[in-house]
């Protein structure tokens, strides 16, 4: 034992500090000052005493304590008032070294934030216990922590008490009272027991006490665990359950009484879950009631409410009901009268309502002639269609109440004459007259309109390539119709419930995408959109989504779609289905007849610059914060970036590039604004560009020139290659569709090369564009004769004089090719190169060929058409059956530019090809002996 002065530390009642423990505790500012100070002028760590407050009652200080090391000081943040800089408090960490005794402590008093110094004696027994003490401390720990290693919540608690076992099993005799500080410090012991054990020195005393608290621990922990497992066996699962949502509900409604500031206005979220329960559960029974009666929807809300009712609310099975019941009253039920059909029509008596849907599409989307075409018709219907049920159904109703007026009126006539037949009752001398009364007065019940037969929505199918409008056309029809807008995704959709719903017997059942956007649109006449049909998954295990759409998508049948989660028929009869699709070979064939099939070709350059205009530019425009003050786009560098940086039938990536060009600028007035310090919203640039004084090279011009675009957009990806054309022996240029949906020329190459007399094909083609090569040579050999090529009509052109090989290559050979549409190109190269004679640069054809020289019809005209007119192609040769598609699809300023040759046979293409004359024919007829 020695003494020495330390700085004494009070620790609040129940804190307690012993030897092997850490604590840390809040300070005063004027006591972390001084404890710093202290830290500092020390060269290793200060020791100080920390002594405890054994009463909340009193401040007077216990006579033992313990000696502890300053581990950490932790000063708190600066806010720069120095007056709530002091208040705050600093964390101090104090490590237990030894006991301490002060002798005079009962003479002091001890407050958090006095630091005096203390006379103490320090009691450092290094004396060695008993084995036997030892061996009984240990039994009594080691049955303690296996207790507590069963009865641990969480494995880092269990991992813990495993650890301290294993410690206290391979402790030696000396240090076995270091292990019993040690125990006590993480022990859950009562606070009297800890501060006894505080003032235990000799190391047979400490241990004797430390089994003892051990002891005492572990009969509390078996008692607690034979209480809790009889509750568990007394309590069922559902009063168990019962019992902790209760609390649960109290502890959350008290957290929310504490946390909820009284100056803030009360939130939909701080509401009594009781409150809004009901007011839930009276919503759902004014929807039922309020549903048609006699109805299917009415008869299953009815039973699964009662179901309901007899439920406990804390079973699975109620939360299923309900679930279920919240979809069955969020669907929007067809009713006698409507609001939804009374807004509708008032919309469509409005005599400026076709004025109105034409101006809404015009305004929404540039050129699509025939689409909107389709599209007014339809509201044209639509408007008649709804005024003339609302006609009718106003009709019955009139004739209704003069049926039930002549019917009162006849009734009460009865009446009268029954009591004037009848003698008076003696007892009741006004009875007649009340039953007159009652006859003539009564008001009649109100009649119920019939419900009106609108017209069935027709399933518009739209295909074309993308970015051609499709889903925005959808969007202009229902502002048009005036109607909720709803999309549905089908793209890479592969489960067959995710239309039809899943049955309620799964877990997390729920209705399918039908019925989710009916919720959500709150009417039983939106405008759905059903986009990417193309991209539907083929039929699996999860069934065929494909097949799933023919009862949604068939007129005749929607009218009682069933979805296999509500299981009540819904009417889909009013609902105008819009699909979309970029292919028709992918959409299953059933599914392709219920559509009507709206084709959406590429846009003209003419068409893609108004759109630029309109829409393209003014959009990126505000999306990037620019005005058209601040940019000036000319028309030949618009037209630049449409023809040379974007190849597409639709126009995202003329978007693109537009957006690309309106950063750029917007990154140069930016840095404008900032070189001469004004803010950018305070300037208006000029057209002839602005300068800052001092500095020449920083200048804002707002006009974007054709010369500026490679700068912004780099190197053109298109160049010049198709208006590069030669005219030569064996080359003659068709006409193609790119794999997105763009227009083009395409070269026909053919050569001579020596051989036996085969055809040889490269370009990486496909079976049918073979298949026409091959077409194209049979029909030349067959003429050769005819076309002065051979000299005798026996003679292969291949074999004689010499015998030679015919390549024929179509450039650009990584691009996959094929299609019915080469066959006339393919021929004139072939006549071409053996006779000798050219077909001019300025001209490209498109057809088939059959072996009896037809010319057959093919697909893509207005997209080739237009790919020949950019190319600077006059002269089209095209098969006769395609000439509506030019009269209907071809804008006319391209029909007015180029001239147009419809050919029936192959005879009529080699005249319009190579020219009248050109070509020589035998036309003389050669006869044969007859040798019968």
């Amino acid at each position: 034992m020695s003494s020495a002065t330390l700085p004494v530390i009070p620790l609040p009642y129940p804190l307690i500090l012993l030897p092997t423990a850490r604590a840390t505790i809040p300070i005063p500012g004027d006591a972390g000052e001084t404890l710093l100070h202290l830290v500092q002028e020390s060269d290793a760590q200060p020791v100080v005493a920390a002594v405890p407050i054994p009463s909340a009652e009193s401040d007077v200080l216990h006579d033992w304590g313990s000696s502890a090391r300053i581990v950490r000081l932790v000063r708190p943040p600066r806010t720069g008032t120095p007056s709530r800089d002091r208040s705050r408090p600093y964390l101090l960490t104090l490590h237990g070294l030894s006991r301490v005794y002060l002798p005079n402590a009962k003479d002091s008093q001890g407050k958090i934030g006095d630091l005096l110094e203390h006379k103490v004696e320090l009691h450092t027994n290094n004396a060695l216990p008993t084995a036997e003490a030892a061996s009984t401390f240990k039994a009594a720990a080691l049955k303690l922590l296996d207790r507590l290693v069963k009865d641990a919540a969480s494995d880092t608690k269990r991992d813990f008490y495993m650890k301290l076992a294993t410690m206290t099993d391979e402790v030696s005799i000396q240090r076995t009272p270091w292990m019993a500080d040690m125990l006590v410090a993480n022990l859950n012991a009562e606070y009297a027991d800890k501060l006894d054990y505080l003032s235990a020195v000799e190391p047979d005393d400490r241990l004797s006490r430390a089994t003892a608290m051990m002891v005492k621990q572990t009969s509390i922990s078996e008692v607690s665990r034979k209480i809790a497992q009889s509750v568990d066996e007394s309590l069922s699962k559902q009063q168990k359950e019962f019992f902790l949502r209760q609390q649960m509900a109290a502890i959350q409604r008290e957290l929310r009484d504490l946390q909820r500031n009284p100056k803030s206005p009360t939130s939909e979220l701080d509401e009594a879950d009781e409150q809004v329960d009901a007011e839930d559960m009276a919503e759902m029974r004014s929807k039922i009631e309020a549903m048609a009666k006699d109805s299917e929807e009415r008869k299953m809300a009815v039973r699964e409410w009662r179901r309901l009712k007899r439920t406990p609310s804390t079973s699975v099975e109620s939360g299923v009901i309900r679930n279920y019941l919240e979809w069955l009253t969020a669907i929007p039920w067809p009713t006698s009268v409507s609001s939804s059909h009374l807004a509708t029509t008032a919309a469509l008596r409005d005599r400026d309502f076709m004025a109105k849907a034409r101006q809404q599409l015009d305004a929404d989307h540039f050129g699509l002639d025939k689409i909107k075409k389709r599209l007014t018709e339809y509201l044209a219907v639509v408007r008649l269609k709804e005024l003339q049920s609302e006609k009718e159904a106003r009709m019955a109703a009139e004739k209704e109440a003069q049926l039930q007026s002549h019917a009162g009126e006849a009734s009460s006539q009865n009446a009268s004459l029954e009591s004037e037949a009848r003698p008076a009752d003696p007892e009741s001398p006004n009875k007649a007259l009340v039953k007159v009364s009652q006859g003539t007065s009564t008001p009649s019940a109100p009649i119920p309109l019939p419900k009106k037969k609108g017209v069935k929505g027709p399933i518009l199918l739209f295909v074309g390539p993308p970015g051609t409008g499709k889903t925005s056309l959808g969007q202009s029809i229902a502002r048009a119709l005036g109607r909720p807008f709803q999309r549905i995704s089908l793209g890479g959709v592969r489960d067959e419930a995710e239309i039809r719903g899943h049955r309620r017997t799964y877990v997390a059942s729920g209705p399918g995408n039908i019925v989710q956007a009916l919720r959500k649109a709150g009417r039983p006449d939106p405008v759905i959109l059903l986009d990417e049909v193309d991209k539907l998954a083929s039929s699996n295990f999860h069934g065929d989504p494909g097949a799933a759409l023919l009862e949604v998508l068939d007129p005749e049948q929607n009218h009682s779609f069933n979805d296999h989660y509500i299981n009540v028929p819904i009417d889909l009869s009013q609902v105008l289905f819009i699909c979309t699709a970029n292919t028709l070979d992918t959409i299953a064939a059933p599914l392709l007849d219920r559509c009507e099939i709206v084709h959406l070709s590429g846009y003209t350059y003419d068409e893609k610059m108004h759109i630029a205009r309109k829409f393209l530019l003014p959009k990126q425009l505000q999306a990037n914060g620019l005005t058209t003050d601040h940019l000036e786009l000319t028309e030949p560098a618009l037209l630049r970036i449409a023809t040379h940086y974007t190849r597409e039938a639709g126009v995202r990536s003329l978007e693109r590039a537009i957006g690309a060009v309106v950063r750029f600028k917007a990154v140069g007035w930016a840095e404008y604004c900032d070189s001469i310090g004004a803010e950018p919203d305070t300037l208006v640039p000029h057209s002839e560009g602005e300068t800052v004084v001092g500095a020449p090279a920083k200048q804002y011009k707002k006009v974007v020139e054709e010369d500026e675009l490679e700068q912004i957009l780099g190197i053109a990806r298109w160049d010049e290659e198709e208006r590069e054309r030669e005219e030569r022996r064996g080359l003659v240029y068709g006409l193609v569709v790119t794999g997105m949906g763009e227009g083009g020329i395409l070269p026909v190459e053919t050569t001579v090369v020596p051989g036996s007399g085969k055809l040889k094909l490269t370009g990486s083609l496909g079976d049918v564009i073979k298949e026409s090569g091959e077409l194209a040579l049979s029909w030349v050999k067959t003429h050769a004769y005819d076309l002065y090529i051979t000299k005798s009509p026996s003679e292969d052109p291949l074999k004689n004089p010499d015998p030679i090989d015919i390549h024929l290559h179509l450039p650009s050979g990584a691009v996959k090719k094929d299609g019915p549409s080469a066959g006339i190109a393919m021929t004139c190269a072939f006549v071409s190169l053996l006779t000798g004679a050219c077909v001019p640069s300025n001209v490209a054809m498109t057809g088939e060929v059959t072996l009896r020289g037809r010319v057959g019809p093919v697909g893509g005209i207005k997209e080739k058409v237009l790919g020949a007119h950019r190319a600077q192609i006059t002269t089209v040769i095209l098969p006769w059956a395609n000439r509506k598609d030019v009269e209907h699809d071809v804008p006319p300023q391209v029909r007015k530019a180029m001239h147009f040759v419809f050919v029936r046979t192959l005879d009529e293409v080699l005249e319009a090809a190579f020219g009248k004359g050109v070509i020589g024919w035998r036309r003389n007829i050669s006869l044969v002996e007859s040798r019968l």
